[in-house]
């Protein structure tokens, strides 16, 4: 999934990750346009999984 594609599902993605990982936090998923990677660290931070597991899993979202 390309950014173009994250940012025009992120909303629906974020209620989806919220409710599968309940420590992840409104800030940690604050999605802003170029800082993908901060995203990405947030969420590996919370959960333990690589960027690339992360990306997969957001893919199959």
């Amino acid at each position: 999934m390309n950014s173009t594609e994250l940012k025009g599902k992120w909303n629906e993605l974020k209620g989806t990750l919220k409710q599968k990982y309940a420590d992840l936090t409104d800030d940690d998923l604050l999605f802003e346009e170029g800082k993908e990677d901060e995203l990405y660290g947030r969420i590996q931070q919370r959960i333990g999984s690589t960027k690339e597991e992360i990306k997969k899993m957001i893919s199959e979202l």
